[in-house]
């Protein structure tokens, strides 16, 4: 049996400040992940340096990128007086996991929309993985079909919301659609002006920054941050969701609300958004051999963990621009790892069958 819980008070949340302007903000990563080199892979010939965010180490309900937009969306749920957390995301989602998490971390309840996105998956990826973790934070889990679009994703979760305010409850709507106001990509403006100090500190030469690009608010956040803290360095977004076409139109339409959120709707241009689907493979949650063996190149060259959906098919893209002569005569690149390690365990048949094949290919010495 769980607990009862009772929102946090006033005194659990502060403001940031952001352009002139002030944001609730509930503090949730404590310390700054580290910005470290990959010292194999970038000791490899024709390679650049690799520099890697490590923000799979935020800590919250085991971390990752999305523990930052949770800063911003539970102070602003606690500011308004909410007592419960609601979002939409895939069924292997990072999202809803650290959803849950911030949610019991502040005394708020949490439910879940998961949405049947990947086909052909085991029992294991159903039950297994960040499905556990959801159960464990004791979140009140909801199903959407294939066939939903996110559109429909989005009108259950009002849908869900309107029952719960029918029983006297006070919700707070983290709505997944690019029309809905960014508050979680304000994580990212402030994460900008820690990577730039980080770079700095380690007198390091990055040329471009890669990061995947989903949802879009780590995107757009991080590309809105750097612009307003003066940076001009450039950012690509490795596709992990939609093609290069989709992911463009998305990613403007949230830096521009982003932009807007923040009185600053002039600081991201059209020649400011990069994204690349070279690396997108069959689909989302799916993997094609060369982001299979970015997964693997990481862990056994670095003792670095990547995730089947997002990290492996952005590291994959990494590594394409650090071996690009172009960048390599450039500088360094730095490597926006946004966690996801929970994944790992829903696919590991899937994982399995990856190492088998990388085995085969290059078998050990008897």
């Amino acid at each position: 049996m769980t607990a009862a819980l009772s929102p946090a008070g006033t005194d659990s949340f502060e403001t940031a400040e952001i352009a002139g302007l002030r944001f609730p903000r509930r503090r949730l990563i404590s310390g700054v992940p580290a910005l470290e080199r990959l010292g194999n892979i970038s000791s490899r010939p024709d390679t650049a340096d690799i520099y890697v965010k490590r923000d799979d180490m935020t800590g919250l309900g085991l971390g990752g990128n999305k523990v930052r937009k949770l800063e911003f969306y539970t102070g602003h749920a606690l500011s308004l007086g909410c007592d419960t957390l609601i979002i939409t995301g895939a069924v292997q989602s990072n999202y809803v996991r650290v959803t849950a998490a911030a949610a019991r971390a502040a005394g708020l309840d949490c439910h879940i929309q998961l949405e049947d996105r990947v086909a052909g998956m085991d029992d294991g990826y159903r039950t297994g993985g960040n499905v556990l973790l959801d159960r464990m934070f004791g979140a009140t889990l909801h199903y959407l079909p294939a066939e939903a679009s996110e559109a429909d994703a989005d009108v259950q979760l009002d849908a869900i919301a309107d029952g719960l305010r029918a029983e006297g409850r006070n919700p707070y709507v983290i709505h997944l659609g690019a029309s809905f106001e960014p508050r979680g990509a304000l994580g990212y403006i402030l994460a900008a002006r820690e990577i730039l100090g980080q770079i700095a500190d380690l007198n390091a030469k990055v040329a471009r920054v890669v990061l995947a690009s989903g949802s879009g608010q780590t995107h757009s956040g991080f590309l809105t941050g750097l612009r307003l803290w003066g940076s001009d360095l450039p950012v690509t977004g490795v596709c992990v969701r939609r093609d290069a076409v989709q992911q463009n139109a998305r990613i403007t339409q949230v830096c521009g609300n982003l932009g807007r959120l923040i009185g600053r709707p002039d600081l991201v241009g059209p020649d400011d958004i990069v994204v690349t689907d070279d690396y997108l493979g069959p689909g989302y949650g799916k993997n094609s051999p060369e982001t299979w063996d970015a997964l693997l190149t990481a862990a056994r060259m670095e003792g670095l963990l990547l995730d089947p959906v997002y990290t492996s098919k952005s590291f994959a893209g990494a590594l394409a621009m650090a071996a690009d002569p172009a960048t390599r005569d450039a500088g360094a690149v730095l490597y926006l790892h946004t966690g996801g390690l929970p994944a790992l365990f829903a696919y590991e048949a899937a994982i399995g069958q990856a190492m088998a094949d990388a085995d085969a290919a290059d078998p050990k010495p008897a």
